[in-house]
């Protein structure tokens, strides 16, 4: 169902000595976020953790580093039927993210960057706080990010369902877009029903070639802030900390 995504990046199809020779090569783990959604009747119900893990997975195989596999939440911000963003309540998200990330230090990593594919900013203030007990003693390094946040402008930009959404998946996923289920009638404007679509018309505006050039540009961007943040640490933590990927030094994340 997906383009071509190298899978020797992909933390879940590494083998140990694969994943420590990744990371001793580049210390830096990617770790895609997003909920199970409504995405309009045409794209996947995981495109947010979707596009940013294919984004991800095209920064590391050509910056270094690894990408954690997709984390899900259920969507708990968005008040149906108004435009209520409020504050996440639930309490389990923020130690359930920080001990991620802490086991994530524990692996060896030096760089932990948060990519949420759920363009709101509650997502990005939870990331940044879950970092902030790994991070706080000064040997790693880490960030929240959207996915188009160090990109942004006329090439890469998001939306809803609609012309940036739905040309990612075109181009990471294209077997799971399928725009004839929008049928050939106008759209509901402002993510009303029965669309539920925010942004440009994507009969219209959508393209794999759209979708192609934004995942290279915010790849690219990623892969230069991963690089900045290993240089910000101080040069003895900068390198990959275990002595190995092995049973007495490391078991799970």
């Amino acid at each position: 169902m997906s383009a071509t995504l190298p899978t020797d990046v992909q933390m879940q199809f590494l083998r140990p000595r694969q994943l420590e020779a990744a990371l001793r090569k580049f210390p830096v783990v990617y770790v895609p976020l997003g909920c199970i959604e409504w995405h309009g009747q045409h794209l996947p119900l995981g495109t947010d953790a979707l596009k940013s893990h294919g984004i991800l997975t095209r920064c590391a195989s050509e910056s270094g580093g690894v990408v954690f596999p997709p984390v899900y939440f259920p969507h708990a911000w968005y008040v149906a039927g108004t435009a209520d963003f409020r504050a996440d309540e639930e309490p389990w998200k923020l130690p359930m993210m920080t001990s991620l990330f802490s086991r994530i230090k524990l692996l060896g990593a030096r760089v932990i960057i948060g990519v949420s594919g759920h363009n709101i900013p509650q997502q990005i203030t939870l990331i940044n706080r879950a970092l902030e007990p790994a991070t706080a003693d000064g040997t790693i390094a880490g960030i929240g990010l959207w996915e188009f946040s160090l990109a942004a402008g006329d090439e890469c930009a998001s939306d809803h369902a609609a012309k940036w959404e739905t040309s990612d998946m075109m181009h990471l996923y294209p077997g799971c877009v399928d725009l004839t289920q929008l049928g050939t009638g106008p759209l509901a404007p402002d993510m009303n029903p029965p669309d539920g679509i925010g942004g440009l018309d994507p009969r219209l505006h959508a393209s794999a070639r759209v979708g192609e050039r934004k995942s290279h540009l915010a790849a690219e961007s990623i892969g230069r802030k991963a690089r900045e943040l290993l240089a910000s640490l101080p040069p003895e933590h900068r390198a990959f900390r275990l002595p190995a990927v092995s049973p007495e030094h490391w078991w799970m994340v």
